[in-house]
């Protein structure tokens, strides 16, 4: 399997990268509001379109009986509001949250000035049936409303707040954890059904009934995947195996891959120096061509075995979804390595 890429920080909270999605929340936040959201250096992705947020509400001036105004008491600064959810959180107290937008990943919430998230899994409304439009339409229902939630993670170090609806339903002290009850079920080995909710540069987040695991990219497919949007789709029903669960810190980890046979394993019986093979070209890159030859099992043309002479880019002899015809110049299973050329390959028979 393949080191993790930079942008994977899973020690950094669970969920952090639904929060990834959530625009720069400055514009609207009301004075002496702590952001809560991604980290500063982590770049937002793209997805303006996908984003909708409600206006902060104008402040109240409730009216006495005599006509005059009474001004709202004050917000705590931010620091006892930070210890009020602190306390919350070990007591398991059920807090009032609003809701001010939402993203794929969940709703956006905010308790006093600080803003927090409730990942799509721990609402009651959202369900791993739902196809994408009914998903965001119940999220975008939800928009200036308020509900009951407990806090399940707090990092005020990253100004990061993650609620749960559904764990109002679990009696505080239930377990040590806190755990939802599906967290202390699962056990790794199992294969389970989910369903894909969301996707980011380093993996898929997938509900497997009222909680989310992550498959990393490595994990998807046993053939190199640039991106999990280019072999998964938000909504997508899928099987994943169980790899680990970390109930203390709420994280599952789970695989694709591992629910279908490798096809590295015996490739030597199969594939041998100078057999000529026929396959598809799933991508190009600077230094070569990758075919796919099996499901889920590429070999790599380097550039100096594509053609004869010189060129520019291997572009300027194959793209993608080109059929091509082979020779097998290297094989070895541990390194998941398949060595092809396209050198002198139609003078070679198929042995």
């Amino acid at each position: 399997m393949g080191h993790p890429p930079d942008d994977l920080e899973m020690d950094n909270g669970y969920w952090q990268s639904l929060l990834k999605d959530v625009e720069k929340w400055d514009s609207e936040r009301p004075a002496g509001a702590t952001n809560t959201g991604p980290d500063n250096e982590t770049p937002v992705l793209d997805r303006r379109n996908e984003i909708r947020i409600a206006a902060p509400p104008a402040p109240s001036r409730p009216s006495a009986a005599d006509g005059s105004v009474k001004m709202r008491s004050p917000e705590p600064p931010s620091a006892e509001i930070w210890e009020m959810l602190r306390d919350a959180k070990d007591q398991g107290t059920v807090l009032e949250v609003e809701v001010t937008g939402y993203n794929r990943g969940g709703l956006i919430v905010r308790y006093h000035t600080l803003r927090g998230f409730v990942p799509s899994s721990h609402l009651t409304a959202i369900s791993p049936e739902m196809d994408e439009p009914s998903r965001r339409n119940a999220l975008a229902a939800q928009i200036g409303g308020t509900f009951n939630a407990r806090v399940i993670e707090l990092d005020p170090g990253r100004d990061r707040i993650v609620f749960s609806e559904r764990a109002v339903t679990e009696e505080p002290g239930e377990s040590d954890d806190k755990a939802p009850s599906l967290l202390r079920e699962i056990r790794p080995g199992e294969v389970r059904h989910g369903r894909v909710t969301n996707l980011t540069a380093f993996g898929a987040f997938v509900d497997l009934g009222g909680y989310e695991g992550l498959v990393h990219v490595s994990e998807i497919s046993w053939s190199r995947v640039g991106h999990p949007r280019d072999v998964l789709s938000i909504g997508q029903p899928v099987q994943v195996y169980v790899m680990s669960v970390d109930p203390e810190e709420g994280r599952v980890a789970l695989s694709l891959k591992r629910t279908k046979p490798d096809p590295w394993h015996g490739i030597e019986s199969r594939y041998h120096v100078g057999q000529v093979v026929h396959g598809v070209v799933t991508n190009v890159v600077d230094f070569g061509v990758f075919v796919k030859v099996e499901d889920d099992l590429e070999g790599l043309i380097h550039v100096s075995e594509l053609a004869e002479g010189n060129f520019l880019h291997p572009r300027n002899i194959l793209h993608e979804g080109d059929t091509v015809t082979g020779r097998v110049i290297g094989v070895d299973g541990s390194l998941h390595r398949l060595a092809l050329s396209l050198r002198n390959a139609d003078n070679q028979s198929d042995t």
